[in-house]
């Protein structure tokens, strides 16, 4: 339902005020690229010895579909609350800002809530946790935001 409400609202204005299919696609698919790589580049390089020292009891095989649709709603939510609403503002400096609020909001929701509920849970990935996710989306809001402003994809 969110997906459909944001196509609309994105592809459904005129020619002059706002952007079309192709533009937001194009946005979608950078918001998506810049994600994945530093997520992934986190997961598997900077933080992987974090995570498996400290939750190697309860790190099992990856599963992909609940990862994949994780990235999708996360996405969704970074486009709807965050990237449409600065390009419609035309402003890079409230991607930042409210891009890392988004972040800090949803891995606070999660890692607060395990801090709170598991027992023995790190404070330290907490922590960790907190810090990336704030980092992780302002910087993907704030570059989807500024290729589509280079790029005039409004």
């Amino acid at each position: 339902m969110v997906m459909i409400g944001l196509t609309y609202q994105l592809i459904n204005k005129n020619e002059t005020g706002g952007m079309i299919m192709i533009s937001w696609l194009k946005i979608v698919g950078v918001a998506a690229v810049s994600f994945l790589a530093l997520d992934l580049f986190w997961l598997l390089v900077v933080a992987r010895k974090m995570y498996q020292q400290y939750l190697g009891n309860l790190m099992g095989q990856t599963r992909f579909g609940p990862a994949a649709i994780f990235y999708l709603i996360y996405l969704l939510g970074i486009l709807f609350f965050i990237i449409n609403p600065a390009l419609e503002k035309n402003s890079l400096l409230y991607a930042i800002a409210a891009g890392g609020f988004l972040g800090l909001l949803c891995y606070g929701t999660y890692d607060l809530t395990n801090l709170a509920t598991i027992a023995n849970w790190p404070i330290r990935v907490t922590v960790a946790d907190l810090i990336w996710g704030t980092f992780v989306t302002a910087t993907v809001s704030g570059i989807t935001v500024f290729v589509a402003q280079h790029f005039n994809w409004r």
